[in-house]
């Protein structure tokens, strides 16, 4: 029987990943470096230090990875305050409110440092639906290793049978999977070039996921 729900953040709640963008591709034009579309594709999910690693690694930069952090998180700071058309992504807050009011708990397991996920949830009131927050930055692994949601499930006092996860990333997507979670693979406009033949069922739409739709489809998973 479902009991909780695991929530990734970035393109499941709100859609930051314009800021995000813009964020990246500053940082680098700020050190130099040329990050073609599909590797850019390919970090979407992961944490941003681990993606850091991976640039450093990849482009034998003479900066640290900590280094490129910060300069992202400073671009991301930036547009985050000057950004007033921010919003949630539609229906997911009618999603959010349906899941709590019956009686499922509620946890974030997303890969944005703590410090985005706290300003996500004070500028949106979402605190009083979630019963944790987890960051992929304050784990030893990132998605697609199944770490965030291995904990998350723990985190909400239930089983992996007893809870579902809505993604929408081909790294978030095989983090559940890995984590032998039921995967809801949220397919928006906002997601590009994601894999969601690896979820187990696939949505456009939130409603297609309701509290009364998804409780029969998912139980007994």
């Amino acid at each position: 029987m479902l009991k909780a729900v695991i929530f990734d953040m970035d393109g499941v709640i709100i859609d930051s990943e314009p800021m995000h963008n813009k964020a990246y591709h500053d940082m680098f034009n700020e050190i130099g470096i040329d990050v073609s579309d599909e590797l850019y594709e390919s970090f979407t999910g992961q944490s941003t230090i681990n993606i850091c690693k991976r640039l450093c690694d990849h482009f034998n930069l003479t900066e640290t990875p900590e280094t490129l952090v910060t300069l992202k998180r400073k671009y991301y700071k930036r547009f985050f305050e000057s950004n007033s058309d921010l919003a949630l992504i539609d229906g997911v807050l009618d999603l959010i409110k349906d899941y709590h009011s019956n009686g499922l708990t509620l946890v974030l397991a997303s890969s944005a440092a703590m410090t985005s996920i706290n300003q996500i949830f004070e500028r949106f009131d979402l605190d009083s639906y979630f019963v944790a927050k987890l960051s992929g930055g304050d784990l030893k692994a990132s998605k697609p290793h199944p770490e965030i949601f291995i904990k998350a499930a723990e985190a909400s006092g239930f089983n992996e049978d007893e809870c579902i996860v809505i993604e929408d990333s081909t790294n978030g997507m095989k983090a559940a999977k890995a984590a032998n979670i039921f995967c809801v693979g949220f397919d928006s406009f906002h997601s590009k070039n994601q894999d969601y033949s690896i979820a187990d069922m696939v949505i456009k739409d939130f409603k297609e996921i309701s509290f009364n739709k998804i409780n029969t489809l998912v139980s007994p998973y």
